[in-house]
């Protein structure tokens, strides 16, 4: 019993740990990135021109030292019209308000992309709001650049030197051999939709037409395939690229990664995932010249992934941090150059994954379109072996029950009838143990004064009466990777997100909102976190007091009197915890309850028999 009392001990600890980092670090980030991006806005308001750094103007690319920067493999300066560098014309967000668009319909996103530099930067979610108030403003993925939750997409092509001159000079102006952040395509369609790809043509004027096909599923999934046919005499050399630029920091979140989450940067580089910190990427950046499957940025419920076409050598890939007076970070690949001769085209075709980390939907394009490792892109953890299976629970009993939370009392029965074996020893060691306490307390009194004489007559006392004092550890030492493999499967799976119970539980992820301490609402008062202590969370303190007064009292009452505070500890360290864990650890401990006192019954009535 000592080491079953160290292990709840332990958890309780582990436990308080995560939430003094959830209340002491992770909230105050959050709440000063919030001040943040409110400052931010209102300095764009007041200054329009000040926009996301991230593509580059038209015009002559700089060579040197600064070309080493820009979308364009090594070994040769960008040509005129390439996106260059790091920095963004200042015209883009100013031409983006009044540019053509292409909307955007499918059965879960709506939106639009700009023709302006063919930008894919308006995009919300139909079937996600921020909130569980039904009013409650739909989830936006992209913003257009400038906006102070700038997030968007673009594909293009970087053109090298010609073999001989093409651009035309007219009245002072040069033709730029590549379409670059500017430039304005043509469509051959208004509304982009499932049933309707479209088509983005532009001509530059020197023998070379390109053209962007654009094409969306009835999910997250765009097909991007690029195209340019050479109709001059001369060859073109060209690289394509693809990009995603988001406003540093994310919105809501403080721009370190969460202790217990991956948030930011990731991808599959080669064949392994790789998590990239925020911090890491604003100190040294990350670059990649092998294999890239897909790379992009998560948040814990979103992402944005660029998947490059894997028909065709890679020449780079980056995940980089761009200061100034807008910071950034962005995710981009540059494929190898491509050599189009006269007459030639050259063709590739890339994937954008833009939406909800629906777990289905990630492991159908995993195995649909052989994207490595996609389904890493949701943060199962360490206890992956766990998580994968108890999620898999949860939405079988989703689908008979309709309900996550009968689905967790569902699985919690499941896990407690595998475990039945163990936790019956357990339970049965437990009724012994309580049987010979009185033994127990007389040899404590004899041997007060030698403590070592006092041990090697316990453990006679146990090997008599066929006691294991360490059984009552097994069912708590198995219990703790379940329980943090739930809690995982709840705080980062979005089919959890904003799922009710029933009565006041309207969200399976958050935390029980019902407290007796403003008289469940009664009073127009918001109490402190740390005592809005819910309903569940006290009912898991009752069962969890219950279950202690049915096993055996400890020997020191220092001890004793610790045991009986945890009930206590651990129903202010849950309050704050999702109420479906919550739920599943009352539910446990009152199958517990019932299952000891069947047993520990039983062992009475039959003690009394032999």
């Amino acid at each position: 019993m000592g080491e079953n009392r160290n292990l709840l001990v332990a958890l309780g600890l582990s436990l308080l740990v995560m939430l003094a980092y959830d209340q002491l670090y992770l909230k105050p980030q959050m709440e000063a990135e919030r001040l943040r991006s409110e400052q931010i806005a209102a300095e764009e308001a007041a200054n329009p021109a000040g926009t996301d750094a991230t593509l580059a103007p038209q015009g002559p690319a700089p060579q040197g030292p600064a070309a080493s920067q820009d979308l364009t493999p090594r070994g040769a300066a960008p040509a005129a019209g390439a996106d260059t560098s790091d920095t963004l014309t200042a015209n883009m967000a100013a031409n983006a308000a009044n540019a053509p668009r292409i909307a955007i319909k499918t059965p879960a996103l709506e939106g639009s992309l700009s023709l302006r530099g063919a930008v894919l930067d308006d995009l919300v979610l139909v079937n996600h709001r921020v909130s569980v108030e039904g009013d409650a403003d739909k989830v936006r993925l992209l913003a257009r650049p400038g906006s102070a939750e700038s997030h968007y997409i673009r594909f293009g092509w970087t053109a090298q030197t010609m073999t001989q001159t093409t651009a035309q000079a007219t009245n002072g102006a040069i033709t730029p051999l590549a379409p670059a952040a500017d430039t304005l395509w043509r469509a051959d369609g208004d509304t982009l939709s499932p049933d309707s790809p479209v088509t983005l043509t532009w001509d530059n004027g020197a023998g070379q037409t390109y053209t962007m096909t654009i094409a969306v599923d009835d999910r997250f999934l765009f097909t991007v395939t690029q195209t340019v046919r050479n109709t001059a005499a001369t060859t073109l050399t060209v690289a394509p690229y693809g990009l995603i630029s988001r406003r540093d920091l994310p919105q809501g979140f403080g721009g370190d990664d969460m202790y217990i989450l991956d948030i930011g940067p990731i991808g599959v580089f080669g064949d392994s995932y790789r998590h990239i910190s925020y911090e890491d990427v604003r100190e040294d950046g990350f670059e990649e010249t092998g294999s890239v499957s897909w790379l992009g940025f998560t948040d814990k419920y979103w992402m944005t992934a660029l998947v490059p076409d894997q028909t065709t050598p890679l020449a780079e890939a980056h995940i980089r941090h761009i200061g100034g007076a807008a910071p950034s970070f962005r995710a981009d690949f540059v494929k190898n150059w491509q050599r189009v001769g006269a007459g030639d085209s050259v063709t590739l075709t890339h994937r954008v994954y833009a939406g909800a980390k629906i777990v289905g939907v990630i492991d159908d394009y995993e195995t649909k379109h052989d994207i490595t490792l996609f389904d890493r892109a949701i943060d199962w953890g360490w206890f992956y072996f766990l998580t994968r299976p108890i999620f898999a629970g949860l939405e079988f009993f989703f689908g008979l029950t309709g309900n996550f939370g009968v689905a967790i009392l569902l699985l919690t029965v499941l896990i407690k009838l595998a475990l039945f074996p163990l936790a019956n020893k357990s339970y049965v060691s437990m009724a012994h143990m309580k049987k010979v306490q009185p033994k127990l307390k007389a040899l404590q009194e004899r041997h007060k004064d030698d403590k070592a004489r006092l041990q090697q007559e316990m453990m006679a006392l146990y090997q008599k009466e066929k006691i294991n004092p360490l059984a009552g550890c097994l069912p708590i030492v198995v219990q703790i990777p379940v329980f943090f493999a739930l809690y995982k499967v709840l705080f980062v799976t979005i089919e959890m997100r904003h799922q009710p119970f029933f009565g006041w539980i309207r969200d399976l992820s958050a935390p029980d909102p019902l407290t007796p301490v403003n008289l469940f609402g009664l009073i127009p008062w918001d109490p402190p976190t740390f005592i809005a202590i819910g309903i569940w969370p006290i009912l898991m303190g009752v069962t969890m007091w219950l279950q202690q007064k049915l096993n055996p009292a400890q020997m020191d009452p220092t001890q004793q009197r610790i045991m009986n505070l945890l009930p206590i500890i651990f129903t202010f360290i849950l309050a704050n915890f999702a109420a479906g864990l919550v739920i599943y650890w009352t539910w446990n401990s009152l199958l517990s309850v019932a299952q000891q006192w069947v047993i520990m019954r039983r062992e009475e009535a039959r003690s009394g028999t032999d």
